[in-house]
């Protein structure tokens, strides 16, 4: 391993090592020694084993690691013979030369008519790879038609941007969404041959009036799912079914369309594409792109030994304070810099922030900050894009809204304020730095999470390692059951349909039920909807559990403000909970689950609440168990039960002001999950006692909550859990973690086949944390009902190492 050093801010520094300056220009803000050693990758692209441990030095240096990734040459090939001379005019006219090799491969596939998915990195290119097969049938069969799929309105605008700039204007693409007016959804109908829409469009209104769209599904040579890594847990579940009808009514019209997948980086790409399609699908995910170097820094805030947080708790220096910090120190270097925040009051106080702190150095720089977020009108996101791309802007606080679909690379910095959740999105929002001449830096700044914490400290975890899989369950009874009913809807379902496109003895068993409850009819032929009824497509919402949404309306106005999933109502919109919607701080008056609406009042109170809940988890059935001595692991259906029953004011440093009871109905879910027992014996000899073992459980519960995502793509929020010491169904100390959605989302099922890796990460995570009883980034949980009582964080360590050595032996 090369041993590099960052050269003083104010030294001779290569254009080369552009990343370096940059960093020591950070670290020399921070007020730190800016000379500290840079990892490089080996021959392989990992780290080597001995740089896993976490280095120990100066613990006021937020720097935990800084790795160089070299740059990469690219690999260009000639256009394929069957490209038409215009089509490849059009791309050569908008600056490419030639395709990459990954862009021929992928397109090759398509043309010859084979399901692709090419999974590479950002700003690789992977557009060419479906635009040119698909431009290249429409040139050539003036009758063909293809579908564009995305998961937002804002790509496939974008999309419709990129293909009008081609000029190939007589292929007609066009966008259909919601916002879309019905004269034009007319036209589009008779005429559209290149329709670029999203899910829900698909499902509300193509499928359900097929009869209508009979001309452009009859021609349909083509589908396009871009970003499909989106497309997970219970609204991936949706889309797998929902593409599957999409297919089996193109079918109905004599279609047989090729698939064309675009993604991120993600594990197993080929087996995610037929999971979610239903077919097999090829992957091509060697990246022959070039690549500027970059510069990776792994930054961890440092304790404010002045604070104390929940039940004494020490607090980190907020994320979102570093960056905004260190958004400043880039601008004032002159470098083009995006600082990624999670949240769009985030994003406008990061900028505010830095606006504030570059003012003092130079006034003439405040106007080159800006904030970037949802929520802006087409046009004010457009000039924000076009002053960033120009250098007008030198930086800029976004939320995600910068991290798909918008073509803006080759920036000199990218911050990443908290791990965005997944290795696949962690590295689309680093891709948008690095240019050819120049290399460029990245910095992950942690958040107060186990997950943060983790990777900072384990850069092997983040770097050169394998991103996550996506999961998805189209078996789901819960996501099943209502795409049927929609199935049904279309096209009356025959036996060839269930056993070969919906899943066989799982979709019959639904459709008895259905039959049963007179939702729909069996006739010799197969199941029939009622055509006295209303399309049933409407009622079903792809994106949420199926437990229907809560209106939240101010109640002065009768303004709706938007909404939240009827799950989490009762702990974010009871009665008196505080709620900020868009940077705007409500207080709720009223909370009506039965109608599905909460009122609220305009407020800014000086505390925040918490909801307080308790929870039950029944094991219903057990699917699978392994037995490893004292420790047991198991996999199955659960039905938790939870209730919430107070909530606590606190004051802005945490204090309790009060506890205010509530009268909440309970809640029950049918979900999956993954659970391990651990004899008490076990216990006792590493020297948990009986009063300690509630909070042993309890931390590592909490912890291994948060390190899951980091092996399946979810958030920590798709996820719930239980401890306790002594479960009615087990008999014995238990740790459940279960899915948070009904029927479940695969995300148990993958903790339960990666349980050891997982709990390592999880024991890591709590061991390297520099606290001394537990805190946010280790063992507290914002979710948490009962307030992070108890918890236990040395018992946590010393729990798993009983769980690890039993899975060992």
């Amino acid at each position: 391993m090369q041993d590099q050093r960052i050269a003083e801010p104010d030294g001779p520094v290569l254009r080369s090592a552009r990343g370096l300056e940059l960093l020591a220009r950070v670290l020399a803000g921070s007020g730190v020694d800016p000379e500290v050693p840079i990892l490089e990758l080996g021959p392989s692209g990992e780290l080597p084993e001995d740089d896993e441990s976490p280095k120990d030095g100066d613990p006021l240096n937020p720097l935990r690691h800084a790795v160089r990734l070299p740059p990469r040459a690219g690999r260009a090939v000639n256009w394929p013979d069957w490209a038409p001379a215009e089509v490849v005019e059009a791309f050569r006219r908008v600056g490419v030369a030639q395709p990459w090799s990954h862009q021929a491969e992928g397109a090759e596939h398509a043309h010859a008519g084979r399901d692709v998915v090419v999974a590479t990195g950002t700003a690789s290119g992977k557009s060419l790879v479906y635009q040119l097969p698909v431009l290249t049938t429409l040139t050539e069969d003036p009758r063909a038609t293809a579908l564009y799929l995305s998961p937002t309105k804002a790509l496939a605008g974008d999309q419709l941007r990129a293909l009008r700039e081609l000029g190939l204007d007589h292929l007609r693409p066009t966008t259909l969404d919601g916002d879309t007016p019905m004269d034009e959804r007319d036209w589009i109908r008779r005429h559209g041959r290149w329709i670029l829409s999203n899910p829900d469009m698909l499902h509300r209104s193509v499928l359900p009036r097929h009869g209508r769209w009979s001309g452009f599904l009859r021609r349909l040579a083509y589908v396009v799912v871009d970003e499909c890594h989106t497309y997970r847990g219970v609204f991936g579940s949706h889309v797998a079914l929902l593409l599957r009808r999409l297919l089996r009514v193109a079918r109905r019209y004599g279609a047989a369309p090729t698939i064309v997948l675009a993604s991120a980086t993600v594990a197993r790409p080929a087996e995610f594409a037929c999971a979610l399609t239903g077919r097999e699908v090829r992957a091509v995910t060697e990246d022959g792109s070039p690549s500027a170097g970059r510069t990776v820094a792994l930054w961890e805030p440092p304790l404010l030994p002045e604070l104390t947080g929940e039940n004494g708790a020490p607090v980190r220096r907020p994320a979102s304070t570093e960056s905004s910090r260190m958004l400043a120190d880039l601008v004032i270097e002159g470098a083009r810099s995006l600082a990624f925040v999670r949240s769009r009051r985030g994003a406008e106080t990061a900028a505010l922030g830095a606006q504030r702190i570059v003012a003092d150095v130079d006034p003439g720089l405040v106007d080159r900050v800006a904030a970037y977020r949802g929520g802006y009108l087409p046009e004010e996101r457009r000039e924000l894009e076009a002053a960033l791309m120009s250098g007008a802007l030198l930086g800029v606080a976004t939320t995600n809204a910068l991290e798909l679909g918008v073509d803006i690379a080759g920036l000199d910095a990218v911050i990443v304020a908290g791990f965005p959740g997944t290795r696949a999105s962690f590295w689309q929002q680093a891709g948008r730095a690095g240019r050819a001449a120049d290399e460029a830096l990245v910095v992950l700044v942690a958040r107060d999470d186990p997950m943060d914490t983790y990777l900072v400290h384990h850069p092997r975890a983040l770097i050169g390692a394998p991103v996550e899989s996506c999961v998805l369950d189209p078996g789901n009874p819960y996501v099943l059951a209502p795409q049927l009913v929609c199935a049904a809807a279309e096209l009356p379902l025959t036996a060839q349909d269930v056993a070969e496109v919906f899943g066989g003895p799982v979709a019959e068993e639904i459709l008895d039920e259905l039959v049963e409850d007179g939702v729909l009819r069996r006739r010799p032929a197969g199941w029939f909807w009622p055509t006295t009824r209303e399309q049933p497509a409407a009622s079903v919402d792809i994106r949420g559990s199926g437990l229907g949404q809560v209106a939240l309306v101010e109640a002065e106005t009768a303004r709706m403000l938007g909404t939240v999933d009827g799950a989490s109502a009762p702990g974010t919109v009871h009665p008196g909970a505080v709620y900020l919607h868009r940077g705007e701080s409500y207080v709720v008056d009223d909370l009506d689950l039965d109608t599905g609406v909460a009122l609220l009042h305009r407020e800014e109170p000086d505390w925040r609440t918490d909801a307080r809940s308790t929870a039950d988890v029944e094991v219903v059935a057990v699917r699978e168990r392994t037995d490893h001595g004292p420790v047991s692991v198991f996999f199955g259906d659960v039905r938790v039960t939870g209730q919430v029953v107070a909530y606590q004011r606190r004051a802005a440093g945490g204090a309790v002001l009060d506890t205010v009871p509530l009268d909440m109905p309970a809640q029950v879910l049918e979900t999956r999950s993954v659970w391990y027992t651990i004899a008490d014996t076990a216990l006792a000899a590493v020297g948990i006692d009986p009063p300690r073992v509630p909070g042993a459980l309890h931390a590592a519960e909490h912890a291994a909550i948060g390190l899951l995502p980091l092996f399946a793509i979810c958030d920590r929020w798709d996820i719930g859990g239980l401890s306790t010491a002594l479960h009615p169904d087990t008999g014995s100390p238990t740790v459940f973690v279960h899915d948070g959605h009904p029927g479940g989302a695969g995300l148990a099922e993958r903790g339960h086949a990666v349980l050891e890796r997982w709990l390592w990460a999880t024991r890591s995570a709590i061991r390297d944390c520099a606290c001394r009883t537990g805190c946010p980034s280790c063992v507290q949980s914002p979710k948490c009902g009962n307030g992070n009582v108890p918890l236990d964080k040395a018992g946590a360590v010393a729990v798993l190492d009983v769980v690890l050595r039993a899975l060992r032996a």
